[in-house]
């Protein structure tokens, strides 16, 4: 199956739609009093997962639009450690015991900044303070700083789902983007993880980065496959120095320009599903046998901050700086800054610092979004005014969309298309084209 290019259609850029209302909506109206009055409501015997945010890397890739800063320093990744374990003392006392929890994750930045040891008495202290022996744990890793410690502390925690950031198996890109790491380096990650205990394994990819043409781009797909990772969700570059002072540092002459994204992403499409992956949402893939892969066929895929996933649950509690957590009316960020993090949590005092709270139109709205881009259809009954009919007219016409009644269906090929249509069902849209990343 090939994708027909309509460079109208995705000539604005939208949100990734990892919630909704989305984080460009959050406003210091929300505050710590909003997440008390949320954590009330979360039931006894409700689902709940859990988020630990690790803000630190040992080296900070150019490219990178996560909230992290440089590990070099012992004392300051301690001192986080003690605020991060002081905020889960916190808001376990808040739920005081209600909610099940049954995800743990870990991600950054990169957890594997910090030592073993560090990260064996974080997740055992959360283990406890949250009565979550049974939780399954995943973790995001940088290739670069895994060793045999850390590969040991993996399999003592029982982990069975991580994820590496590999971006580029080409040598001169990962010189032009900041992130050098060969592929024996992958390899041996793969290998470790795999003995370790790891049964579903991501690679992070990308496609549209500086001096990267399709040729390159098939290599690296190519070494990706035949290393067998369970899921490999394949990002668009989004190139916003604006907002990411740290990407001035590359050359954006290189960049791809649309059209040439649009065939990688395409190019990426028809190698992975031609070695037996599976299509999830608009830039995962995941075997067939993967969690991931059975969500989707199932019906029961989800999206939340951290992309798509099978967890269930509708509760996220997040915790570290800048961590998001997400329940039902609310959606809460808290303090970015690692010092006054510190500071908030040191005073025993929640320390969200941002959000917004989700009404019931918000709800609904994301629920919508939610099914189009899981599911690839959604009833939008009560929504469908003449505006909304309008703006959905172009992808009528282009054969990418069919309407049945209320109903919404994607056709096969309106993956690249997905979050342009979604985004005709947010109502806080704006068609500002600096403030998010590209559609494709």
């Amino acid at each position: 199956m090939s994708w027909t290019y309509h460079p109208e259609l995705l000539a604005t850029p939208v949100p990734r739609y990892t919630s909704y209302p989305t984080a460009a909506e959050f406003t210091t109206e929300v505050g710590r009093a909003d997440m008390d009055s949320a954590l009330a409501a979360v039931g006894a015997d409700q689902p709940v997962s859990l988020y630990l945010h690790i803000p630190y890397c040992h080296e900070i890739c150019w490219y990178c639009g996560c909230n992290t800063g440089a590990a070099n320093r012992t004392h300051r990744l301690a001192t986080y450690l003690e605020a991060l374990a002081a905020e889960v003392a916190l808001m376990a006392a808040r739920l005081g015991g209600r909610g099940q929890i049954g995800r743990i994750a870990f991600g950054g930045g990169s957890p594997n900044a910090i030592a073993p040891s560090q990260f064996a008495a974080l997740l055992q202290q959360v283990r406890e303070a949250f009565d979550a022996h049974d939780a399954d744990i995943s973790i995001e890793l940088d290739p670069r700083s895994l060793d045999d410690g850390w590969f040991d502390a993996i399999a003592k925690a029982g982990i069975t789902r991580a994820s590496l950031g590999v971006q580029t198996l080409d040598p001169d890109i990962q010189a032009g983007i900041g992130r050098v790491q060969p592929l024996a380096l992958i390899e041996q990650a793969t290998v470790g993880l795999r003995r370790a205990g790891v049964t579903s394994l991501n690679f992070d990819l990308m496609y549209g980065l500086p001096g990267q043409d399709a040729a390159i781009l098939e290599a690296t797909l190519r070494d990706a496959v035949r290393l067998r990772p369970d899921r490999t969700a394949l990002f668009g570059y989004a190139h916003v120095p604006h907002l990411i002072p740290r990407q001035r540092r590359i050359d954006d002459s290189a960049l791809p320009g649309a059209a040439e994204r649009f065939h990688q992403a395409e190019l990426g499409h028809a190698l992975l599903t031609e070695a037996g992956y599976e299509p999830v949402g608009f830039d995962h893939y995941a075997l067939p046998s993967d969690p991931l892969a059975l969500a989707a066929r199932g019906g029961t895929l989800r999206r939340n901050f951290q992309g798509f996933t099978d967890d269930p649950a509708e509760v996220l509690i997040g915790m570290g700086a800048s961590a998001i957590s997400q329940l039902p009316g609310l959606l809460a960020q808290n303090e970015k800054n690692a010092g006054r993090y510190r500071m908030q949590v040191g005073a025993h005092l929640l320390p969200v610092e941002r959000g917004v709270r989700r009404s019931a139109t918000d709800q609904r709205r994301g629920r919508l979004i939610e099914s189009l881009l899981c599911r690839g259809n959604a009833s939008a009954a009560g929504l469908l005014d003449a505006s909304v009919g309008e703006r959905l007219h172009p992808f009528v016409d282009a054969d990418l969309i069919r309407l049945d009644g209320d109903e919404l269906f994607l056709r096969p090929d309106a993956q690249p298309y997905a979050r342009v249509i979604a985004a005709i069902f947010d109502q806080y849209r704006q068609p500002q084209a600096r403030r998010f990343s590209s559609a494709i």
